[in-house]
C-alpha cells in the first residue's frame, strides 16, 4: 500500500469517526429537546440549553458520555471567560440539566459557580418615557411602548398577549402562563384602553393583540424600542426591560406599596422587587442630612 492510498484510508477513517460523533451529538441534543418539551420549559430555556450543550460538545470533540469536569473547565476558560456571570450560570445549569437527565451524571459537580452580579437597573425619567413614546415609528409601535411602560410586562409576555386576555372596560388584563408558568393580572392605563379599543375595532379577527396570526418576535419589539430611543436622543442603554424597570420605579416613587409592585411584576420573591428600592430617588430626597440638624 503506497503513501497516497494510506493517506486516503486515514482520511476516510477520520471522516467515518466524525460522522459517528455527529450522529451521537445530534441524538443527545434531540433527546435533550424532548426532555425540555415534556417538562414544558420556556422557549428561551429550550434555546439556551440546546445551544450551550451543542457548543460544549463541539468544543470538547468528545462523545457526550465522555464529557468530564475538566471539559467543562476548559470550555469556561476558553469560551465563557468574557461573558457575564449570568451567562456562566445559565451555561452551568444547562449542562447539569442535560447530563443529569440523560446520562445520570453531573460533570459540573464541584465547579464553583460565579456569583450573580447585582446591577442596579437603568431607569428612564418620565420625560424620557414621553419622548420615547412620541418617537415611535407608527401607531402600533407607540401602543407597544405604552403597554410595556404602563403595565410592566416582560417582552415575552407582550408577544403572547391576545385580545381575549384583556378587559378594556376594567382596565386590566391577564398574563397566561408567564415566567414560572404562572397566570397573573396586570393593570392597563385608562388612556391606553380607549386607544386599544379603537385599534382592535379596525383590526378585528386578529388572534394576537398586535398581530393577525403569528405572534411578533421579541426581536421585533427590541428593534422598536431601540429605534425609538435613538430617535428620541436618549443616551442610555434602552431595551424593553428598561420600560419594566421604569414602571416599577415610578410606581414606588408615587408611594405604591412594594408588595403590590411585586404582584404586578410577577416576582415570586420580594427580594427581586427590592432592587427598585435602591433605584428610587424620590424617597431618598426626603431624608435630611444630619448636618442640617446641628
Amino acid at each position: 500500500m503506497d503513501f497516497l492510498e494510506t493517506g486516503l484510508n486515514i482520511a476516510s477513517f477520520y471522516k467515518q469517526v466524525r460522522t459517528i460523533l455527529i450522529m451521537e451529538k445530534d441524538d443527545f441534543l434531540k433527546r435533550l429537546e424532548t426532555e425540555i418539551k415534556i417538562l414544558k420549559l420556556s422557549h428561551y430555556t429550550l434555546r439556551n440549553y440546546l445551544d450551550f450543550n451543542k457548543q460544549l460538545l463541539e468544543h470538547s470533540k468528545r462523545k457526550p458520555e465522555e464529557i468530564e469536569k475538566q471539559d467543562i473547565k476548559n470550555f469556561l476558560a476558553d469560551k465563557m471567560s468574557a461573558k457575564s456571570p449570568s451567562s456562566n450560570i445559565v451555561f452551568m445549569a444547562a449542562i447539569k440539566f442535560a447530563f443529569s437527565n440523560l446520562l445520570g451524571k453531573d460533570p459540573t459537580a464541584g465547579i464553583k459557580r460565579p456569583k450573580k452580579e447585582n446591577k442596579i437597573p437603568i431607569v428612564l425619567s418620565k420625560e424620557e418615557i414621553t419622548n420615547l413614546i412620541n418617537s415611535a415609528g407608527n401607531q402600533k409601535s407607540k401602543f407597544i411602548l405604552q403597554l410595556l411602560y404602563s403595565s410592566g410586562l416582560r417582552v415575552s409576555e407582550i408577544v403572547s398577549l391576545k385580545s381575549s386576555d384583556i378587559d378594556l372596560n376594567e382596565n386590566m388584563g391577564w398574563v397566561r402562563k408567564g415566567k414560572g408558568k404562572k397566570d397573573r393580572m396586570f393593570i392597563l392605563s385608562q388612556k391606553l384602553s380607549k386607544k386599544i379599543k379603537k385599534f382592535l375595532e379596525k383590526n378585528s379577527g386578529w388572534e394576537y393583540l398586535f398581530s393577525k396570526k403569528n405572534p411578533l418576535t421579541t426581536r421585533n419589539i427590541q428593534k422598536i424600542v431601540q429605534k425609538a430611543a435613538r430617535k428620541a436622543g436618549i443616551n442610555k442603554r434602552v431595551h424593553p426591560h428598561t420600560l419594566r424597570h421604569s414602571f416599577a420605579t415610578h410606581l414606588l416613587d408615587s408611594g405604591v406599596d412594594i408588595r403590590k409592585i411585586q404582584e404586578l411584576l410577577g416576582h415570586s420573591n420580594i427580594s427581586t422587587t427590592m432592587i427598585y428600592a435602591h433605584v428610587s430617588v424620590t424617597e431618598l430626597k426626603k431624608i435630611k442630612s444630619p448636618l442640617d440638624n446641628l
